[in-house]
């Protein structure tokens, strides 16, 4: 027997079902959308076209991270969102333990520049 899909469910006359709580308006997780993320390659971007950095990489998870303890503040027992909250703290660290291990002057501007303490 196949699966209905989800329009096939719905009956005119009843409310859409409730949208998940870590859901935008436009239906996905808490992520950043394309033109931000843009902006912040350019921003901290080393050279033309640099997407891959220690620096790009560190200024888009930082993003992620502030979006992601800002949806937390709202919805407390979210612990699935807590966990990816948590892996991003993690890939963050390890990202900016290399560059002050190869570069300490980077790390140092980027640290400053995006107010993280260490």
């Amino acid at each position: 027997m196949r699966r209905l899909t989800a329009a096939e469910r719905e009956c005119p006359g009843e409310p859409a079902p409730a949208r998940r709580a870590t859901e935008s308006p436009r239906g996905d997780r808490v992520s950043l959308d394309a033109a931000t993320k843009r902006q912040i390659m350019t921003d901290y971007a080393t050279n033309e076209g640099d997407t891959g950095s220690p620096e790009v990489q560190v200024a888009l998870l930082s993003k992620r991270i502030r979006d992601l303890t800002e949806h937390l503040k709202e919805h407390k027992h979210d612990h699935h969102s807590r966990r990816g909250l948590l892996l991003l703290v993690g890939q963050r660290r390890r990202l900016l333990n290399y560059l002050h291990k190869t570069e300490i002057a980077r790390y140092r501007s980027l640290i400053e520049r995006l107010g993280l303490r260490r």
